[in-house]
């Protein structure tokens, strides 16, 4: 637009530049749905640490395989995990206060779970002329504790207290008790509000609950159900999220492996959602040749998806560090974050540099930590042409992951998305600038729209090649985007489309590294 012009002198005038940076966002957000001791139910809440974990889900239960999945991703270098806690049949403890009325003042556990048992609360009134009279009947002190059920009356062994001091049962107050738990506590909730204060209480007990059912098929997906997915439960709960880029469904109990339907549901998710999906061994891989067969998982051949063989033997901190089965999903995610921090996502998470930490072997049973599998560079020449990556330990460089394919990597399928690290670099700069691009959308579709997004999505690239993410000694053999007449054609105009063409040249990992040697004889002069 022209600047008036009011009076003489000089005037300014900002040009724009007319480029919107494109900036990558993260490679290594990994999800876990499954059961918790604790937190929001069927809410995708982030984290940023095992204590985080700890203080909102409770850290580790021997009950929930995903708690050790967790605890085993942030131990190898993951830095933040999106959790799904799945918690069917579970309810909230709740605890009736007198007040004196016909109406009761009701607290609830914040979530469900069996957790909310072990609480306790204690009412006191404040002192006669404290509070001004007109709201004397209305203000009392709060205080809660969650006690060690082994020993209920030691309060030096509580894991938790909260005391909230002249809360009001007044929804006109600053203080008023609904909105101070909600916005403060992390124990307790009001289920039912009262017009009068409770009745002062010393340590009184919440309702018994359990934890809820064990977990189902369904509680991940329900292809019956129309309306699973638009109410956000089991896996779709992650829609509540921008980006997921890898995704953990560990075990749903102990002993017990996963659905082979919900690896199927959670695959065509991921296809959807540019991200991954980590598939731990089932049951029935008792042996190299079942894990080459794909046994049980013959139609995952998805190229979002990527199997790992076999399980983990670690050390479980709830059992005095004895050895137990493990699924590897947690491991490996972090192992691929730690990866994408050190190297980048287009290096393949494997070799010597993707060790497992805290592994001690591993096995093909869930159940018996005991019955230990090393595998032999022979029986990792089964897996890898199947599309199965290997966890091998390596000598003095220990356990490490040997393999970078995706599901969809087998020899016999002959794909062009044979590898891990090229499918998540197709993935990362198909999320970002698809994110980046946005503005785009009802600019005017003509030469200016088409020469701004070909240098927004060609500096974009080029920083990538900069960083060594494509092959190519020069921009021109690593990248190239093309938006012009030639592929938005006047019809495609008419329609409101744009089209750009983006092209790049993968790095893919040496699988194979061959030395060759030979013999020479020196002729004596």
């Amino acid at each position: 637009m022209p600047v008036p012009l009011p009076f003489p002198g000089v005037q300014i005038q900002e040009i724009p530049a007319g480029v919107r940076a494109i900036v990558g966002g993260s490679t290594s957000v990994t999800a876990f749905v499954g059961r918790a001791l604790r937190g929001p139910r069927e809410v995708a809440t982030r984290c940023f640490s095992f204590d985080d974990f700890a203080r909102k889900f409770g850290g580790l239960w021997a009950a929930s395989p995903m708690s050790y999945a967790v605890y085993h991703y942030f131990q190898n270098g993951g830095t933040e995990a999106v959790i799904v806690r799945l918690a069917p049949g579970a309810n909230k403890s709740t605890v009736d206060l007198a007040t004196g009325a016909p109406q009761s003042l009701t607290l609830e556990a914040a979530s469900e779970g069996a957790w909310g048992s072990n609480l306790r609360v204690t009412v006191t009134h404040p002192a006669p002329g404290v509070i001004p009279a007109a709201e004397e009947a209305q203000v009392f002190t709060l205080t809660v504790r969650e006690v060690d059920p082994g020993a209920p009356s030691d309060t030096s062994r509580d894991r938790a207290t909260e005391t909230f001091i002249n809360v009001s049962v007044s929804s006109s107050s600053a203080r008023y008790v609904k909105r101070v738990l909600e916005q403060q506590s992390r124990l307790v909730r009001v289920k039912t509000d009262a017009s009068q204060r409770p009745s002062i209480v010393t340590d009184e007990a919440f309702s018994s609950v359990t934890d809820g059912d064990d977990l189902e098929a369904t509680d991940y997906d329900d292809p019956a159900d129309a309306t699973f997915r638009s109410k956000r439960r089991g896996i779709y709960a992650l829609d509540a999220i921008d980006t997921v880029n890898l995704l953990c469904l560990p075990p749903p109990a102990r002993a017990v492996p996963m659905f082979p339907g919900v690896w199927t549901a959670a695959a065509a998710y991921c296809e959807g959602r540019f991200t991954m999906l980590l598939v731990d061994p089932p049951s029935s891989w008792v042996t190299p040749a079942d894990a080459a067969g794909r046994k049980s998982l013959t139609s995952l051949t998805s190229k979002n998806a990527a199997l790992y063989f076999p399980l983990l033997v670690m050390p479980d901190p709830l059992a005095a560090g004895r050895p137990a089965s493990f699924a590897p999903c947690g491991a490996v995610a972090g192992a691929i974050a730690r990866t994408d921090a050190e190297r980048g996502l287009w290096k393949a998470p494997a070799g010597q540099d993707a060790g497992l930490r805290g592994v001690d072997g591993f096995t093909t049973s869930l159940s018996d930590p005991g019955a230990r599998l090393v595998l032999t560079d022979a029986q990792c020449g089964v897996l890898n042409p199947a599309g199965v990556n290997a966890l091998r330990p390596l000598g003095v460089a220990g356990p490490v992951v040997w393999g970078a394919r995706t599901a969809q990597g087998a020899d016999v399928l002959a794909s062009e998305w044979k590898y891990l690290s090229v499918r998540r670099l197709a993935l990362y700069v198909e999320q970002n600038l698809k994110d980046g691009t946005r503005w785009a959308v009802f600019e005017p579709n003509d030469e200016p729209l088409w020469s701004q997004l070909r240098l927004s999505i060609g500096t974009f690239m080029h920083q990538l090649f900069r960083r060594g993410a494509f092959k190519g000694a020069r921009p021109q053999e690593a990248y190239f985007v093309k938006c012009d007449a030639e592929t938005t054609t006047p019809a495609d105009q008419d329609r409101g489309i744009v089209n750009v063409i983006v092209g790049f040249a993968p790095l893919k990992p040496a699988e194979f590294v061959i030395l060759q040697f030979q013999q020479i004889t020196r002729a004596i002069a």
